[in-house]
């Protein structure tokens, strides 16, 4: 019950974390900013609207879209928040998660080349070559928190769950490592600043929007919902690290089994993806974008944090 209770507000909340997002840079940009609801507003106005598709596109086009949106609804299945496991909890799920990231991202590429357009090719080409860096980051940084954590099984669930411990263990090291390299993968996945940045109108420089500009009414409202999730699933992976919650629930009750353990866990975690929507727009408000030849660079650097922690954590043991 707790695990789609969890989803529920995912579903729920994931369009917020944009707005949060905006509206801390509007604060920094001394302006009123849009509102915190806006891509609600957005993605109900793309759902009444009609779609046009270009005589020489095929289906890819249109699979693009829905296979996405599915896609990163089942990540969300496989990622645990606050103090309840997740919907979708078995030996190996770590791997599928990034399967379904790569799924993603993957029919996103093939309907922008599908298009004909040179700026959405050139888009999807920039997505492939950072997206291949940060996945090694992603894997090995996961890797890292289930050797660190113990677990066998590299079962999501499982090693989030033995998180809290750990750091109060001492273990701190290679976790504070590992959330530093699923920081610069959270930024470079849902195509923020340093990496990208979301609002930028200048076709060379754009990465994701650049392969989503032949697309609108619904077909755009569902890769809009669909990066809104990705920023959510990927955002609990970070907030389980930063700021583990279920010690929470094993304070309030029986390891977190209880209602009021859970609801306690879970409230902080909410809090914690408020607080990194806020660090993310603070980010994005005092740092520039990266040069294009910088951002490889900066990949690397998060897969050798992982590896760094990796080490450690081997050491440790």
């Amino acid at each position: 019950m707790e695990s789609l209770l969890n989803i529920v507000l995912a579903l729920a909340l994931a369009p917020l974390l944009p707005g949060v997002i905006n509206r801390t840079k509007a604060k920094f940009a001394g302006r009123r900013g849009a509102p915190l609801l806006q891509l609600y507003f957005d993605l109900a106005k793309l759902l009444q609207k009609g779609t046009v598709y270009s005589r020489t596109a095929s289906w890819l086009v249109k699979a693009g879209p829905v296979v996405g949106l599915a896609a990163a609804l089942s990540a969300l299945l496989i990622v645990p928040l606050g103090g309840a496991r997740a919907a979708l909890a078995f030996p190996g799920d770590l791997l599928l998660l990034a399967y379904f990231l790569g799924l993603m991202r993957f029919f996103t590429v093939l309907a922008a080349m599908d298009t004909g357009s040179a700026f959405e090719g050139m888009g999807a080409s920039r997505e492939v070559t950072f997206s291949a860096l940060a996945e090694v980051a992603l894997l090995v940084g996961l890797a890292a928190l289930a050797r660190q954590t113990q677990t066998q099984s590299f079962c999501l669930s499982d090693i989030y769950a033995r998180i809290g411990s750990v750091m109060f263990a001492g273990g701190g090291g290679a976790l504070l490592l590992v959330a530093a390299a699923m920081l610069v993968v959270f930024l470079a996945e849902n195509a923020r600043i340093p990496v990208d940045d979301p609002n930028t109108h200048l076709e060379l420089t754009m990465i994701h929007e650049a392969m989503v500009l032949d697309h609108g009414g619904p077909d755009l409202a569902m890769i809009e919902y669909g990066s809104a999730i990705k920023l959510w699933v990927i955002g609990a992976l970070l907030v389980g690290i930063a700021a583990p919650t279920n010690w929470a629930g094993s304070l309030c009750g029986a390891g977190g089994a209880s209602w009021i353990g859970y609801i306690v866990s879970t409230a902080l975690a909410m809090g914690g993806m408020v607080v990194l929507a806020i660090a993310t727009g603070v980010i994005e408000s005092t740092m520039a974008r990266l040069r294009l030849k910088r951002v490889p660079q900066l990949l690397v650097a998060a897969g050798v944090l992982s590896a760094l922690a990796m080490a450690l954590s081997m050491r440790s043991q």
